[in-house]
């Protein structure tokens, strides 16, 4: 630690909640977020206007594309994902939010004029052929939804099954809305932008009371673009003439920016920390000046050393608070030559719990990356999602709030089994030792051995000491059963789809719910990990309860039903995951069928733990 320097003491977090405009004429946060939720939206929405005659029709067409999810459900979640969309981008900043009503307002023009040409030229229904693609997401900005971009190519309309009229009302409702939205946008010029005002006020505080010794270095974070780029060119006076500063503009995109050296990636972000990039050891680096100000999206949010710097500040909260302490790593590392450092975040409205409350946010993301089918381990069925959305909203939520008053360590945030960020890595290193030491005893183990353990949430919870797991890790275990099988037969190639293969766990909740499926190994062993770690002998009342529901293993049709439950969950979600390679990898190969188990006998039971 002497040699090469301790971690920097981390000051109380900085929140600040500014109004939008300084004159208040615009609305507050939470009022536009009331009036957004009223809106239809309809744009995005054109199953609502299929004429009834022609519903069964497309939804038996959206049914071959979008496995689980009727169309109407679909547009339902995508039109929640737009309104909370328009709000991150209020919550970013102004111009940003101006932007989007703007993209929207020309969407609906545009989509308003096609119907208007479609009905001048009269033709007859039934020789129409011209046909209209569902919107699509246009938000490219914005890193949550750009895995979601073709969502709207997959199903098409005919004009001629749809009720024009009325959707031409209701997108003119729509546009009348937000053409009187973007107009106030419009009014709150930088002059007028308060948070912007704030930004400015605690940079030349900051460098006028420097927290480290002659350090006047500032970086700001940003989800999106157009504000980063929007910060950068109404900062870019203000830092160079007024503060005599360099500034620059890190967006990964190749439309970085700079007042200082070379517009490069590499070259800012050495010239905004020429110590921990070792700038010094590069002779055709400028070294008689530095960058002091930077401005960046969270393509430098990981796997930078920034640590020259010493004030962070989130210029718009990131919905997952992961992203946040991984922004805040890039200055807080072991080595810095500064002795403290700063957190500031910058938040929508001082009505934190308004604003966490948008529940729909989640609830919306998580449908979209089900529905368009992105690859991402989520593929539960439409009823099975609810769990999920609760348990991580109430994980994100706590957080939060935390992070109003504190920095907070990733570690804290494994609590939250769901979303634990470790890797298998970790498990391997455990049981590589483990084996060394019981070699021969785990040879030696038979095929179904089991193990009964108590559910924190479950009727036996007293059993163990469950004082050092969350409420919320709690409320996840629920009484239920563990199963780890390995498939029969050459499983060569399915490591595309299941990385444990030919292994197989499977978390299932006694009414059947699938709770972690196969695509959720980490989360499931860490389960194991939490129920079984600290017990070195078996819970004798729980296995005379067990082995009396079962007349000591002979009756077991309770826990064949599960395990022929699971199964079926498992082949389920194997034929989605070998589809989606097909479908978005151009070297995916084809699993024969052979090779995809689908009934019991095709698995043979390695273990299984029972938690009551």
């Amino acid at each position: 630690m002497k040699r090469i320097g301790a971690f920097p003491k981390r000051l109380l977090v900085i929140s600040k909640a500014p109004d939008i405009d300084t004159i208040n004429e615009f609305p507050s946060y939470d009022r536009i977020n009331k009036e957004i939720m009223t809106y239809k939206l309809s744009l995005f929405n054109p199953s609502a206007y299929v004429k009834y005659e022609h519903k069964a029709f497309y939804e038996e067409k959206a049914g071959k594309t979008i496995a689980a999810f009727s169309q109407e459900k679909r547009e339902y979640f995508l039109i929640g994902m737009m309104k909370i969309n328009f709000l991150k981008r209020l919550e970013s900043s102004i111009e940003s939010f101006e932007i989007s009503m703007e993209r929207t307002i020309d969407k609906i023009s545009g989509l308003e004029k096609r119907i208007f040409d479609f009905k001048q030229r009269a033709i007859d229904s039934n020789q129409i052929s011209e046909e209209i693609k569902a919107p699509e997401i246009y938000d490219e900005d914005d890193a949550d939804l750009n895995d979601a971009n073709s969502i709207g190519k997959k199903l098409k309309f005919n004009l001629a099954h749809l009720d024009l009229d009325l959707w031409l009302k209701d997108l003119k409702s729509d546009k009348d809305a937000l053409v009187l939205l973007k107009a106030s946008a419009q009014a709150v010029t930088p002059d007028r932008d308060k948070k912007l005002s704030v930004l400015k006020e605690l940079i030349k505080d900051k460098i006028d009371k420097s927290l480290n010794s002659g350090n006047k270095k500032v970086v700001i974070f940003t989800a999106f673009a157009d504000t980063a780029n929007y910060l950068y060119e109404n900062l870019k006076d203000y830092t160079k003439k007024d503060l005599g500063l360099n500034i620059a503009l890190v967006i990964g995109s190749g439309a970085n920016k700079t007042t200082f050296g070379k517009t490069e990636f590499g070259h800012i972000l050495a010239n905004f920390s020429p110590v921990s990039k070792s700038r010094s050891k590069i002779p055709a680096m400028p070294q008689n000046a530095e960058i002091d100000i930077l401005i960046a999206s969270d393509c430098i949010s990981e796997g930078q050393n920034l640590q020259d710097c010493d004030y962070l500040v989130n210029y718009d909260i990131h919905w997952n608070p992961v992203k946040i302490i991984q922004r805040f790593g890039r200055i807080d590392r072991l080595g810095s030559k500064n002795d403290r450092i700063q957190l500031v975040n910058f938040w929508p409205t001082d009505d934190l719990n308004n604003y966490i409350n948008l529940k729909d946010r989640v609830k919306a993301r998580m449908a979209l990356v089900d529905i368009a089918a992105t690859g991402e381990e989520n593929l539960l069925e439409t009823d099975r999602i609810q769990d999920l959305i609760e348990d991580d909203l109430k994980f994100r939520n706590r957080q939060l709030k935390k992070l109003q008053k504190e920095v907070l360590d990733l570690e804290e945030l494994d609590e939250n089994i769901s979303l634990s960020e470790f890797t298998l890595d970790d498990f391997r290193i455990e049981l590589t030792n483990y084996m060394d030491k019981n070699r021969q005893k785990l040879e030696d183990a038979p095929f179904g051995l089991y193990a009964v353990a108590p559910s924190p949430s479950g009727n036996f919870c007293k059993a163990s000491d469950f004082s050092e797991i969350s409420e919320n890790a709690k409320a996840i275990i629920k009484p239920g059963v563990i199963y780890c099988l390995k498939q029969k037969g050459n499983t060569d190639g399915n490591e595309a789809v299941n990385q444990l293969s030919p292994y197989f766990l499977v978390y299932i909740r006694k009414d059947g719910t699938v709770r972690f499926n196969y695509t959720h190994p980490k989360q499931i062993l860490e389960i194991f990990r939490l129920l079984c770690s600290r017990a070195n002998k078996p819970y004798e009342e729980l296995c005379d309860i067990f082995n009396n529901e079962t007349d000591n293993g002979s009756q077991m049709d309770k826990y064949n039903k599960l395990l022929k439950t699971a199964i079926a969950e498992i082949n389920s979600v194997f034929k989605k995951k070998v589809k989606i390679g097909l479908t978005r990898n151009r070297g995916a190969l084809l699993i024969p069928k052979a090779k995809q188990a689908d009934k019991t006998d095709h698995f043979e039971l390695i273990t299984w733990l029972v938690i009551k």
